[in-house]
């Protein structure tokens, strides 16, 4: 998801030849390719770094000297396990807010660039396409360049895409027309996936177990979801005192800042990387040694195709994959929306600002806190469901982890747009709207941080190609469902608007109570999810049939 959370595959242990074990990477194939190739004479690819004379069997694969391997991520000390996540957290932090942060603007933007508003739907075109193209942007990049970008590892990617970045943010303070400003979010949008899946990545490398990587997922989705609702609230300050340009320029200054701070404290933490560095250093030393993703590649455009055609394919075919979508898109999009949405219902209600109304999103930040914390409160539903689990005795089952985004999105989405409705009354304190914008918040929290974490439980290996269907459909969600903001609170009111929503979200609320009844006989059904219960029981020990 974008942008939500980094996939977790399953890969052979160089030191096990039975063991599995996370994947470094947030693709979902085994067999990872070289990034230094040269054709063959029958078009296909070898690694460049092997010499002509030398076979491929002959050569030393590089593999951790053994099980406590202290280069090995898994075996880091805690600390510096943390510090990765943390630095990664950082980034995707001050990068994600970039979606959101010019909402408050549109008004000047329109002053400036032609279309003056004079009611809610004539600053259309100035108050959403910096939104909606930053978001075709993000949904784009991340299935096109992604594959031949995360083999290079997770250090050179966040901070190549990283500096990218930061020279996509000059325009936006510097922009002389429209369509600049418009182009420059586009490829803004693009980088900031990729960054946010090599940061998600971090968790996956450095720590093994799913218990463990609970809390930096469930992190990880506050910090984007936290940093696309203070977005709003960020570029309403900015706009108290300064111009508009000066969110750029501020954002540029601050994102600039951060670069060396990455550059020199946050390390590699791609296992598979950081091999092709030591075989590296062995071929210097004059020996013949090369990771097995050198020796045996697979072609960077087979790559290309699957990454492309799988979440596609995964999406159209896979129930489960289709619904959490859906679901996820529509709780993401609503952030997204009410970016627009709140100036409209307190401007007109209560006379706010622009200014003002970006300051009242931080009500749905406390939310996301929240969801957080309810999130982590509840994982041990999850683990005491390993107790009634008869498909893999004494495992969790991957249902339990969907309880909690029943919660949030009954009591959170849904309950938050009721309030959000019919408290939206003149008469009413803004305090009361308030509050449904933080139930709002606790919910859409909820149900992605569980959708992600039922994801990679019920998918294993394949959860890469299920995650980017869902970050596909997301992206597309915040691209264009705040397009509709305008025209739906005007034309049907900000009561039935809102409950609109809120009856969407009971629809969606619906569907976990089915996949939690029938769980098991989805997964018998499901081609990827099969291969997900095998793995299951390879490592529970269980050897009866599927």
């Amino acid at each position: 998801m974008d942008n939500s959370v980094s996939a977790t595959a399953t890969t052979s242990n160089p030191q096990s030849s039975e063991a599995t074990r996370p994947d470094d990477s947030v693709n979902d194939r085994v067999d990872a390719p070289s990034p230094l190739r040269e054709p063959k004479s029958d078009g296909q690819e070898t690694p460049s770094v092997v010499p002509k004379e030398t076979s491929p069997n002959d050569a030393l694969v590089v593999t951790w000297d053994d099980p406590d391997d202290p280069q090995d991520p898994f075996n880091w000390p805690l600390r510096k396990k943390w510090c990765a996540v943390a630095l990664g957290l950082l980034a995707s932090f001050v990068c994600s807010t970039n979606g959101s942060i010019l909402a408050p603007a549109h008004a000047a933007l329109s002053d400036e660039f032609g279309g003056i508003p004079d009611g809610p739907s004539s600053s259309f075109q100035h108050a959403y396409w910096t939104t909606t193209s930053w978001g075709v942007g993000a949904a784009l990049f991340p299935l096109l360049l992604f594959p031949a970008l995360e083999d290079w590892g997770v250090r050179p990617v966040l901070l190549g895409t990283y500096f990218v970045f930061v020279c996509l943010l000059v325009p936006v303070g510097f922009a002389r027309s429209f369509a600049v400003l418009v182009a420059a979010r586009f490829f803004s949008g693009g980088c900031v996936p990729l960054m946010s899946d090599a940061v998600a990545s971090i968790a996956s490398n450095v720590f093994q177990c799913e218990r463990a990587r609970s809390i930096p997922i469930a992190l990880y989705v506050l910090v984007y979801l936290g940093a696309t609702s203070l977005g709003p609230v960020i570029g309403a300050a900015v706009l108290q005192h300064l111009s508009w340009r000066w969110i750029g320029h501020i954002e540029l200054i601050v994102t600039g800042a951060l670069f060396p701070v990455l550059f020199i404290g946050l390390p590699e933490s791609r296992g598979a990387a950081i091999l092709r560095a030591k075989a590296k250093r062995l071929r210097g030393e004059g020996k013949v040694a090369f990771t097995a993703e050198e020796v045996d590649p697979t072609p960077l455009r087979q790559l290309m195709i699957k990454s492309l055609t799988r979440p596609l394919y995964m999406f159209f075919t896979e129930g489960v994959v289709f619904v959490t979508a859906l679901w996820a898109a529509f709780s993401l999009g609503t952030i997204y929306l009410f970016t627009h949405s709140v100036e409209q219902v307190y401007g007109e209600l209560y006379g706010w600002t622009s200014v003002q109304a970006g300051y009242v999103q931080s009500a749905i930040v406390v939310g996301e806190v929240l969801g957080t914390i309810l999130s982590l409160s509840t994982n041990h539903w999850y683990e005491a469901s390993a107790t009634r689990n008869t498909e893999v005795p004494g495992t969790p089952i991957p249902e339990a982890r969907l309880y909690t985004a029943i919660i949030g999105g009954l009591v959170g989405v849904t309950g938050g747009m009721l309030v959000y409705a019919w408290a939206a009354y003149a008469t009413v304190h803004w305090i009361v709207i308030t509050v449904g914008l933080t139930m709002v918040g606790l919910g859409t929290t909820a149900v992605v941080i569980s959708i992600a974490n039922y994801l990679i439980d019920a998918y294993s290996k394949y959860v890469a190609s299920a995650l980017a269907a869902v970050g596909l459909a997301e992206n597309l969600s915040i691209a264009f469902l705040p397009l509709a903001s305008s025209a739906l609170y005007t034309d049907l009111g900000f009561q039935w608007a809102s409950t609109l929503l809120g009856l969407v979200s009971l629809v969606l609320v619906a569907t976990p109570f089915v996949v939690i009844k029938w769980g098991r006989e989805i997964r018998s059904r499901s081609p990827f999810m099969k291969e997900a219960v095998i793995v299951r029981r390879m490592n529970s020990g269980s050897t009866f049939d599927v």
